[in-house]
């Protein structure tokens, strides 16, 4: 589908096209993006430097909160000024909102070249050349997959650390979720794509890698093995070179056994569960189409601490469901004080239309929703501290996912349970590069993160290495480093002052 609207582009022979991709939302649109700027690298494109202007900007988008339009259209509005000045910039939308939207976007900022959806990602070099040639903005929404993510060329944002898709979809119906109607139905990876792909990261020197699926343990339901995710992590956890290996999100009512087994019995499998509890309330929880309840939520946490008792588990939780009265949010209050989770990342609830919730009476009033959320933060925050507070005095392995800030003389990086730990640096031990693993006691703590100041213990890895090839590549390039695919939004909390 074409709209007569932007500009042609100037003539461009003997100079690389720069481009930058926005991402918002969930891992896997960190994921996806790292997809788009393989694709857009593979096409001849190069990541546009920091501080100038690309030539072509992507958006690859989320559709979950009610804020996900205005953050779009609002930088779209910011960049319709810029084009003007730029002829031949290019402006593409893709992801989730794009997915349900489709021609709207164009209809509502004409200045956009290319609109592309959730199943198509492999098509946005084509389309922007199309759009360039034909001087009309296209739009291309397939309802079913293309090409499965992972078969696309990739540009990772981390030398030492990946992203593996597992599964795409969604086979579930929560009445909140707007995502099975926009991803499709689960479709699942053959095991052995998913080790060949990890065992090819391992041989370019990663050391950690994130399954990824939007309920990843019910992977192998497509060719019916209830048992694949199990087998799958064991296999994972077995590959030469990689130490440390996650997954995200499972879902509570799937959970199983052999799963917490294969975490407790891999050594390579880190003592970290993301488990999404939603709400406490069973009477919520039914609304929601959750097919599990707060008692069965609090004795999978209880079978995984008897396995891995320094498990740190955290979860998702939605604050002010149609139709919560107090009584339902007290029954938060209790699951999360009962289940003592190392963070929580807290969302007010925001009508999402062509959701069922969005349709149902009893909308909780906004300043009621906002007193409950600050209630169940400072609560969470509460126990947080006290989690972290625990900790002080031993040590931990870390591994070192940036370059040290200077304004604070730290390093940070993340131990085996997830946990964010700033290290100060010392000379006398060697600064480590990211990738590389360090061996430190806690010192201190705060609610988002732990401190160890009184020294470490370095070692280099392979990922270390790999970190300072990507930088020698990059010098020799003109940039592009794995970390210049541009920024990424998470929905993580924002670090509090005091450093």
């Amino acid at each position: 589908m074409t709209h007569s609207a932007p500009a042609p582009a100037p003539d461009t022979a003997g100079a690389s096209r720069t481009y930058e991709v926005r991402t918002y939302g969930c891992q896997m649109n960190v994921h996806d993006s790292e997809r788009l700027s393989g694709l857009l690298d593979d096409a001849g494109y190069v990541p546009a430097g920091d501080g100038s202007q690309a030539d072509v900007v992507v958006f690859n988008t989320c559709a979950v909160r009610e804020n996900a339009d205005n953050r779009l259209y609002g930088n779209l509005g910011r960049l319709a000024k810029v084009k003007e000045e730029r002829p031949g910039m290019q402006i593409a939308v893709g992801g989730c909102m794009a997915q349900k939207d489709r021609d709207a976007i164009v209809a509502r900022a004409p200045w956009v070249d290319v609109v592309f959806g959730t199943h198509n990602m492999g098509s946005l070099p084509v389309l922007l050349e199309r759009a360039r040639h034909n001087s009309e903005a296209q739009v291309e929404i397939l309802e079913s997959l293309d090409v499965f993510p992972s078969t696309l060329p990739t540009r990772r944002e981390s030398a030492h650390s990946a992203w593996v898709s597992i599964s795409v979809g969604c086979n579930n119906t929560c009445t909140f979720c707007i995502v099975p109607s926009l991803r499709g139905k689960e479709k699942d990876r053959r095991p052995g794509d998913i080790l060949a792909e990890v065992e090819a990261l391992a041989a370019e020197g990663v050391i950690e890698v994130t399954l990824l699926g939007q309920n990843v343990n019910s992977y192998g339901a497509e060719f019916r093995d209830k048992g694949a995710f199990a087998k799958l992590l064991r296999a994972v956890g077995r590959v030469e070179g990689i130490e440390r290996v996650r997954f995200t999100s499972p879902h509570p009512a799937a959970f199983s056994t052999d799963v917490i087994e294969a975490m407790a019995e891999t050594p390579t499998v880190m003592p970290q569960l993301h488990m999404p509890l939603q709400s406490g309330s069973d009477r919520i929880l039914k609304a929601m189409r959750r097919s599990y309840r707060s008692s069965r939520f609090l004795r999978i946490l209880e079978e995984v601490r008897e396995h891995i008792p320094h498990a740190a588990i955290t979860t998702d939780i939605i604050v002010g469901f149609p139709g919560e009265t107090e009584e339902d949010f007290e029954a938060t209050l209790e699951v999360v004080r009962a289940a003592r989770f190392s963070q929580a990342f807290t969302f007010q609830y925001s009508i999402r239309p062509g959701t069922p919730a969005a349709e149902m009476e009893d909308q909780v009033p906004k300043e009621i929703v906002q007193r409950r959320f600050e209630r169940l933060t400072a609560l969470q925050d509460e126990i947080a501290w006290e989690e972290n507070r625990a900790l002080v005095g031993t040590r931990q392995e870390i591994l070192v996912t940036g370059e040290p800030d200077e304004e604070h003389g730290r390093f940070s990086g993340r131990s085996e349970d997830n946990r964010l730990v700033h290290v100060r640096v010392q000379d006398s031990a060697g600064m480590p590069r990211p990738g590389d693993v360090v061996s430190a006691r806690i010192d201190a703590a705060k609610p988002y993160f732990l401190l160890a100041d009184s020294g470490y213990a370095l070692r280099r890895t392979r990922a270390g290495d790999a970190h300072d090839r990507a930088q020698a590549e990059s010098c020799g390039t003109g940039g592009s480093a794995p970390a210049a695919a541009g920024p990424t939004t998470l929905g993580m909390p924002t670090l509090r002052a005091g450093l």
